[in-house]
Formats: C-alpha cells, sequence, structure tokens
C-alpha cells in the first residue's frame, strides 16, 4: 500500500513537471515567432535601408554591407556566437548541477534584451543588431538547459508525445500573443499609433511575454542533483571547459549520436533559415505588406499545433525517424516551388499552410529522437551541441542568402540555398540507427525506433 501511494504521488509529481516544463516552449515561443518569425528582419532591414547611403549601403564597423543583407548577416553573427559560448556554457550546467538556475540566467537575459527592440527606430540599426545578438544568445542558452530536462521527466517510449505536446502547446502560445500583436499593428491607425510604433511595441511585447511564463518552470522544474561545490582555486568557467574537453574526447564512442547530430546540423540550418528570412522574402520579392505577415505566422502558429500532433502519431506507426525524412521531402517540394511558381498572396498562405504541417514534427520529434542518444548526467552538455545545430551553427545558411542577396540579388535563388542542406540531411538521417545509438548511450531504446 505504502509502495502503491508512493507510485501514486511520484506520478502526480511527474505530470505537474512536465506542465512546469510545457510552459518554457509557450513562453519562449513568442521570441521564436513575433521577432526571428516576423518582425525582426523586415523591420530591421527598413531601419537599416533609412541609414543607407545613396547606394544603399551601410557600414557597420566600417565594413560596407548592402542594406537588404544586414539582417541576415545579423543572424548569421548571433548563431556563430551561440556556436562559440552553447558547449561550454552545457559543460558548466553539467559540472555544477545548476541547470535550473542557468535557465533562469538566461531567460531573464533574453527576455530583457527582446523588450529593449522597442527602442530600434530611425537609422539605429546597430542597436537593434546588438540587441537582438544578446537576445538570440539567452534564447539559444536557455533552450539547452530546457531539453537538457527532457530525459529526466519522461520515459523513453514517451518522449515523442510529450516533445511533440510541448512544442505543440509553444506554437498556440507564439500564436496567441502574435494574435494580439496583429490586432495591434492592423489597428494602429485608429490607437493614434504608426505602424512602426506598433512594430515596436510588439517587438517589446514578446519580451514581456517571455519573461512573465518562465516563472512556471523555474517554479515547476527542479534540480535532480545537489549543487556541487567547486574545489579550492577553480571556477566555473575552468572547470566548465575541463568538463568539456573531457566530453569531446569521449565523443568518438557515440559515433550514432555523432551521425544524427551531422544530419541535423544540415536539415535544421535549412529550417532555421526559412523561418528567419520568410518575412523578408515575401516583403521584398512578392511586394505583401508588413502588416499582413503576422497574419501568416499567426496561420501558420495554428496549422502547425495540428502539424506537431500529427507527426506524432505519425511516429508511433512508421518511427520518430522516419517521420523526419518525410518531412524533410515535403521541405524540399516546398522550396523548390517557391523558387519557380510562387507568385501571388494567396499561394503564399497555401504554401504556408503545407509547411507547418511538418515544421512542428520536423523540430519536435527531433529533439524526442536525440534525448535518446544522450549518455546520463552530460544531458546539458549534449543538448548544447544540439542547440548549437538548432541555432549556432545556423549561420551558414543566412549568410549564404546574404551573399546571394547581395552579389546576384535575387531572392529566388536566394530561396534555393536551404534545399541542399535538406538532402545531405536527409542522406545522412537515412543512415542513423536509433536503436543502437541508445545501447552506445546505455539508454533504453524506445519500442519502435
Amino acid at each position: 500500500m505504502m509502495n502503491s501511494k508512493a507510485g501514486q504521488a511520484n506520478s502526480s509529481s511527474s505530470r505537474r513537471e512536465r506542465i512546469s516544463w510545457y510552459f518554457y516552449d509557450w513562453a519562449n515561443s513568442a521570441f521564436a515567432t513575433t521577432i526571428l518569425g516576423v518582425f525582426l528582419a523586415p523591420y530591421l532591414t527598413t531601419v537599416a535601408k533609412a541609414a543607407s547611403d545613396a547606394s544603399g549601403f551601410v557600414y557597420p564597423l566600417g565594413i560596407q554591407v548592402k542594406a537588404d543583407s544586414f539582417a541576415p548577416y545579423a543572424v548569421s553573427l548571433a548563431a556563430m556566437l551561440q556556436l562559440m559560448f552553447l558547449p561550454l556554457l552545457g559543460a558548466i550546467a553539467d559540472y555544477s548541477h545548476r541547470k535550473k538556475q542557468m535557465l533562469a540566467l538566461f531567460a531573464c537575459l533574453g527576455a530583457l534584451a527582446t523588450s529593449g527592440l522597442y527602442f530600434l527606430q530611425g537609422t539605429n540599426y546597430l542597436l537593434g543588431g546588438g540587441l537582438f545578438i544578446l537576445a538570440n544568445l539567452g534564447f539559444g542558452a536557455s533552450i539547452v538547459f530546457y531539453y537538457a530536462f527532457l530525459p529526466e521527466i519522461a520515459a523513453p517510449d514517451e518522449r515523442d508525445s510529450v516533445s511533440s505536446l510541448g512544442w505543440a502547446l509553444g506554437y498556440l502560445g507564439g500564436g496567441l500573443l502574435l494574435a494580439l500583436d496583429l490586432a495591434l499593428v492592423s489597428q494602429a491607425e485608429t490607437l493614434g499609433l504608426t505602424t512602426g510604433h506598433a512594430v515596436r511595441i510588439a517587438m517589446a511585447s514578446a519580451g514581456g511575454w517571455w519573461a512573465v511564463f518562465t516563472l512556471v518552470p523555474l517554479v515547476g522544474l527542479k534540480n535532480r542533483q545537489a549543487v556541487r561545490r567547486l574545489p579550492p582555486g577553480c571556477n566555473y568557467l575552468t572547470a566548465g571547459f575541463h568538463q568539456l574537453r573531457h566530453t569531446l574526447s569521449k565523443a568518438r564512442q557515440y559515433p550514432q549520436t555523432l551521425l544524427f547530430l551531422l544530419a541535423y546540423l544540415s536539415y535544421n540550418d535549412g529550417i532555421q533559415a526559412v523561418i528567419v528570412m520568410t518575412s523578408q522574402f515575401a516583403q521584398e520579392e512578392l511586394w505583401i505588406s508588413i502588416s499582413m505577415l503576422p497574419a501568416f505566422i499567426l496561420m501558420v502558429q495554428f496549422v502547425a499545433f495540428f502539424g506537431a500532433i500529427t507527426f506524432n502519431y505519425l511516429a508511433k506507426g512508421v518511427g520518430a525517424r522516419r517521420a523526419i525524412m518525410t518531412s524533410l521531402v515535403i521541405w524540399t517540394g516546398a522550396l523548390a516551388y517557391a523558387a519557380s511558381l510562387l507568385e501571388t498572396t494567396f499561394q503564399f498562405f497555401v504554401l504556408g499552410a503545407v509547411v507547418a504541417i511538418v515544421l512542428g514534427g520536423s523540430q519536435a520529434l527531433s529533439r524526442s529522437v536525440f534525448s535518446l542518444m544522450v549518455p546520463r548526467g552530460q544531458e546539458a552538455e549534449y543538448f548544447s551541441l544540439y542547440e548549437v545545430g538548432e541555432r549556432g551553427t545556423s549561420w551558414l545558411v543566412p549568410l549564404l542568402v546574404g551573399l546571394v542577396l547581395q552579389f546576384i540579388g535575387s531572392y529566388r535563388l536566394a530561396i534555393l540555398v536551404p534545399v541542399a542542406f535538406f538532402l545531405v540531411g536527409l542522406a545522412l538521417l537515412s543512415k542513423v540507427d536509433v536503436r543502437r545509438a541508445a545501447l552506445e548511450a546505455r539508454q533504453e531504446a524506445p519500442s519502435k525506433a
């Protein structure tokens, strides 16, 4: 009887912790949707153009940059900084057992920097670029620690469902805030605001949303291990470097995990570039008004909710790896259509709905699959490498897109750049053995790998 009661208590505690965990998807999706998905790239491009010379160039740090390329370059630089910092931060979290505290710190950094985008106006494009880089670093780092809780709160056969539900709720959270922002931007003149002022309020609202709802996981999640004390004469920075060096030296023991990471680095780089650059493509190539873009992303958010749930059911039938591969085939076809046949606003919205179906599924299932391959006790370190794939190496496609825009000037050719990365990722993913990867990491394999 006592064991039964204890089991019921543990089950209740686990459910409460999962609900708390879901809320960080709900919280940070405001940044992904409002900033990355809608307003940042087109609005920052508008500010950069206002600061440009007669030839259309700006000069950050004395470097000649076409105003159209400044936003992609800012995204690329932000991603490269994540590449530098996230693995070290993950090592510090695993060494110190302070995942929850570090989640709080970097969520706060990201939310504050995002709120500061309210002051992006006129010609101060450098302020916008700097704040975005700080916000993106906070976003990526906090997600490392958030993801690292997944193996602790869900058994192997539950992770596809837990990850998919979290991702789906993130789409709802991001969509709800975006609906409010859409109402604000559409009624800007009625409220006595310019469209630019309404956009700045919308960007700041993402920071406030992120900060408020982060309080839920900070209350509900718990560190499983006591905080580790540092040896005399040592600090967390040096301890983190030592831990990271040790982890990287042992990484070759997990070849299937590394193969999955390579696949993920490739195809997710393409996904992130599409997410960030869609608004700019719509505004500059299709001449869709910036005031319509929130409606598009809002539609994507709610369709993606059902897409994440649908791909969870697909994964139960064919396995998560095959479900991800299916999504990559659809991604490739969608971009090929965008480059060759996409012309009207109606077509843009229809294509967005198709992409939305695979958007959540490909990312949620990638997260759950990788959680099966992570050595125990090194969750934050390995998820930092994963987040490098999700955000930190996502500098290459935006950089190539920026170069295409600067030297060729074709958005149609630029939108084809991610296709090559989808195809490489698909080829690598076809060779991944999920069950073998779980066994290599001394994890329990799911019943359908």
